[in-house]
């Protein structure tokens, strides 16, 4: 069987050694005919064209060129999109077009979801036991608190925590979240409330959820729908000594409200993306005393990167087999849900 032509496009092109191990590489040259020196950083070169013309198999991966309309011509052959990373059409200028010539894709959205879904449980755990406004109080009094004092509210027995969208994010952190003794809420308007259930949460709406939870975790994709959902009016349900944990994306929160809210010191926030991302060089939210601002670690970093290329060189292996993607991606879909 002649094994289908493959080319990487990411940029940097460093990139492709950090998500490559050895043993990843090596998966990659057995199922394809690649060559894994060549990053495409830009498709309107004679060299990108060429290299473009020739293959089944796009390998994308974070800040590839997209393949726009204009490179059709170029890509008659291609019939596969693997995405190393959330949305395969990101790297699509017009996804359904591609969808309509029978290109496949695939993306590693649920290889990277975990480090992800670790970051928010551990910000949720802590956020339970108050380590923000513990510390604060630490550093100004330096003096140990009485651990029989402390009002109800702290620490994560029984605790509520509220957990927006059930993406594949939200679901690992559902996952995680089982073996602790918290009363788990979800909003997910695209679930029956029996799916809820069987991800161990109890279904509420968003304003309930936001009202009744301690910490309030965001998993939502950005969808014209969910572009600043947690609005002022929702910041201000909060209860005071919540920590609203954001590791979607930072537009599904009204930046200027939340700073407001911040600013009185009501609420806690522990923010590992912004909107703009990093936030402006004068924005409070970097010196605000109750935000814990993380530049997007959430995310896959360091080895953690050999889990996306593990992912990536399986759907490469089903796809020159004959078989089905692990985790296919709908790009007619995409088109009409992704954000412009």
């Amino acid at each position: 069987m002649t094994r289908p032509r493959a080319v990487l496009s990411m940029n940097p092109p460093r990139m492709a050694r950090s998500l490559f191990d050895e043993d990843a590489l090596a998966r990659l040259h057995r199922a394809a005919d690649i060559d894994t020196d060549l990053v495409l950083t830009e498709l309107d070169s004679a060299r990108s064209r060429d290299a473009l013309a020739g293959v089944d198999i796009l390998v994308a991966g974070w800040n590839a060129p997209v393949v726009r309309v204009a490179h059709l011509p170029y890509t008659a052959r291609l019939r596969a999109v693997i995405y190393a990373g959330g949305v395969a059409a990101t790297c699509l200028e017009d996804p359904a077009a591609f969808a309509a010539r029978g290109v496949v894709a695939a993306n590693a959205r649920v290889a990277n979801s975990r480090p992800v879904a670790e970051y928010a449980l551990a910000m949720i755990l802590l956020a339970g036991k108050r380590v923000l406004p513990a510390g604060r109080a630490y550093r100004r009094t330096r003096t140990p608190p009485d651990n029989f004092a402390v009002p109800e509210g702290f620490g994560n027995y029984r605790q509520t925590v509220g957990i927006v969208g059930a993406s594949a994010v939200g679901r690992t952190v559902l996952d995680l979240l089982r073996p602790y003794d918290l009363d788990v809420l979800l909003y997910d308007p695209t679930l029956a409330p029996e799916e809820a259930a069987g991800l161990g949460a109890r279904p509420v709406e968003l304003d309930e959820l936001m009202r009744s939870s301690q910490v309030i975790s965001l998993h939502q994709p950005l969808t014209p729908t969910t572009r600043g959902q947690i609005d002022a009016g929702r910041l201000a349900l909060m209860r005071d000594g919540a920590t609203l944990v954001n590791t979607a994306r930072g537009a599904v929160v009204d930046q200027e409200a939340l700073t407001a809210e911040l600013r009185t010191g009501r609420i806690d926030a522990v923010l590992d993306v912004t909107d703009p991302e990093p936030p402006a060089a004068d924005s409070e939210l970097w010196t605000l005393d109750n935000v814990l601002l993380t530049p997007h670690t959430a995310g896959s970093m360091g080895g953690e990167l050999h889990r996306i290329g593990d992912a990536v060189a399986g759907e490469v292996e089903r796809f020159a087999a004959g078989l089905p993607f692990a985790h296919p991606e709908d790009l007619a879909f995409s088109a009409r849900t992704r954000v412009r």
